[in-house]
């Protein structure tokens, strides 16, 4: 317990020290357009809304019999992903900036299926790789020191690039679950700017939800049970500008 309590005595006057030292910052807000980088992790989920039906079993019509014994459960947890990005900042005033984050986004997401017949179970993973064009709104408070607090929100276009195809022949255990290329999202989040010698960083945390519905309907035993898939993003980012 005195060694927890010496580490944060330290930790906080390491802060303090940097809260009030000499104001840094590399120039990133005395010029009205601005340049950076960024790196983010990502946790994405999928929200489901099922069909009124979605616990019948799947009739293949080709081979004119049940390809699954009917359903239990359909969920969704939270796969891990990454970004990396560019910055482009434009103050518009003090305390208000434009800006935009342009990003490619390695994420998984998966669906889990639970049937009658437990050795039916599966989890299918839509593996896709996106480019997401986020335009943001960035608030700030007064700056102390070399911190500074924000809140921001915007709107984001994301666009599947190297997404895989359901071949005809497969059968219909085997067939993918997939997404729609192309889907919006509204994002918020919060984060606070560190003023450096010579650059300024700033950690930040986001949440997203994609609006409408991201399901590439299919009939498959995968894409039929669900009425609708929307998506939603934890995203922690570093901005190095």
């Amino acid at each position: 317990m005195i060694k927890a309590r010496l580490f944060i005595t330290i930790i906080l006057m390491g802060c303090s020290k940097l809260l009030f030292a000499q104001a840094w910052g590399g120039g990133a807000d005395n010029k009205d357009l601005s340049f950076g980088f960024s790196f983010s992790y990502i946790q994405s989920s999928f929200k489901i809304i099922k069909q009124p039906y979605w616990r019948d079993a799947f009739f293949d019509s080709g081979l004119n019999q049940y390809a699954t014994s009917k359903l239990t459960a359909i969920s969704s947890k939270p796969m891990p992903g990454f970004a990396v990005g560019f910055l482009t900042r434009y103050r518009i005033t003090d305390h208000l900036e434009t800006r935009i984050t342009p990003s490619l986004v390695f994420a998984d997401r998966a669906v889990s299926y639970a049937y009658e017949q437990p050795e039916q179970d599966v989890t299918k993973p839509v593996q896709t790789t996106t480019v997401d064009f986020p335009l943001q709104l960035k608030l700030k408070s007064d700056r102390i020191g070399n911190f500074r607090a924000y809140l921001l929100g915007g709107l984001k276009y994301s666009g599947a690039i190297g997404s895989k195809k359901n071949d005809a022949n497969t059968a219909p255990t085997e067939l993918l679950l997939r997404n729609i290329k192309g889907y919006s999202s509204y994002e918020a989040g919060v984060g606070f700017d560190i003023y450096f010698e010579y650059f300024k960083l700033s950690p930040e945390i986001k949440l997203s939800n994609s609006f409408g519905n991201i399901l590439l309907s299919e009939n498959t035993p995968y894409a039929n049970p669900i009425s609708r898939l929307s998506l939603h993003t934890f995203t922690f980012s570093l901005h190095f500008e």
